[in-house]
């Protein structure tokens, strides 16, 4: 394995922030994931994984560590019954690529999470979702490097610990787990409506009423190409916000004030709003912000004009944050971690 010094992290994060990474390296197999994780342990040296990049923001000081870039391949078919197929795959590999492969297979169950960019190995970290689907769903288990205990383990779905864009290893157990590869577990059966509204609202306009992985993959593209930049051509990382979480009495409250407001409903009590519902009644959409810009397609995703720095990342993120708390009483909160 080859490690680089002073490697800028900006060319390897799509909001195209971030200073130079002490050390760099890429890992390929579980083992070297092992032994580069133990011999920068055996130099005080702190690790950060990093795949695609599109849901980390880095710092203008970079990183005091060593960066390990994720690249484990990998797509196996484990087992295939009438009913359904298993799927074992690298924590490195593209998600949008395995999502392709897998509506190739006429398989269900992820097709709605097309064109999410980042690795497999990501997904699990915040429970990626979109248009009604999250990996949680279909994920059996997870394979990964236990820096605890110098050991592989597999974590079962319930282990994780998933949540609404959170799990173990974005909050209780953050930096403990290395993940090196997913199971999944993907249906034969044909996807069927309710589908999530935006997506019923895109069959409905086009009067196609028969559905398939491919129909839903393909409406989620053409849907996310017109609301999200493409984070290869415009810095940005993608939704910035979570949507908002509150209880059934405040929803309440706010929809005496705000009758269209949208919502969700979710299990005890609470319900899903959208932020970027909020963020554009606050009258953000379309502003320029410290160099940032709330794109005025979609106010949940801030995308990086002329930001000179991570100081004016932040002041963007926590004046947004300041007039929806102002307007709503809510607090929404970021969505992609900080290498720190």
């Amino acid at each position: 394995m080859d490690v680089h010094t002073a490697i800028p992290l900006k060319n390897f994060t799509t909001m195209r922030l971030g200073g130079p990474a002490r050390f760099f390296t890429e890992v390929h197999t579980p083992e070297e994931v092992r032994a580069t994780y133990k011999n920068a342990k055996a130099q005080n040296i702190p690790v950060f994984v990093v795949g695609g990049g599109s849901n980390l923001i880095a710092h203008d000081e970079g990183y005091n560590g060593l960066i390990m870039h994720m690249h484990i391949s990998g797509f196996e078919v484990i087992t295939d019954t009438p009913s359904s197929v298993t799927l074992h795959i690298g924590a490195g590999e593209n998600w949008d690529e395995v999502v392709q492969r897998v509506v190739a297979m006429n398989l269900s169950g992820i097709a709605a999470m097309s064109a999410i960019p980042g690795t497999a190995g990501a997904a699990p970290v915040q429970n990626v979702g979109a248009y009604g689907q999250e990996i949680a769903d279909v994920l059996d288990s997870v394979e990964a490097y236990d820096t605890t205990t110098d050991s592989f383990v597999t974590l079962t779905a319930d282990d994780c610990g998933f949540s609404y864009r959170s799990s173990i290893f974005r909050d209780g157990e953050r930096g403990r787990y290395i993940i090196t590869a997913l199971t999944l577990t993907l249906s034969k059966s044909a996807p069927q409506p309710p589908f999530y509204d935006s997506l019923q609202k895109y069959f409905d306009a086009r009067s196609i009423t028969f559905y398939t992985p491919q129909t839903i993959r393909e409406a989620v593209m053409a849907i996310r190409a017109e609301k999200l930049p493409d984070p290869s051509v415009v810095a940005n990382s993608g939704s910035f916000f979570k949507n908002a979480v509150i209880d059934d009495w405040q929803l309440q409250e706010i929809k005496a004030a705000h009758p269209d407001l949208p919502s969700y409903e979710m299990a005890d009590k609470r319900a899903k709003v959208p932020s970027g519902w909020l963020i554009e009644q606050a009258g953000l959409k379309g502003k320029l912000l410290h160099g940032m810009r709330v794109y005025d397609k979609n106010a949940l995703v801030l995308v990086n004009e002329s930001a000179a720095g991570y100081a004016d990342l932040a002041a963007a993120r926590d004046e947004i944050i300041g007039a929806v708390r102002d307007a709503f009483h809510i607090v929404i909160e970021q969505e992609p971690l900080e290498i720190l």
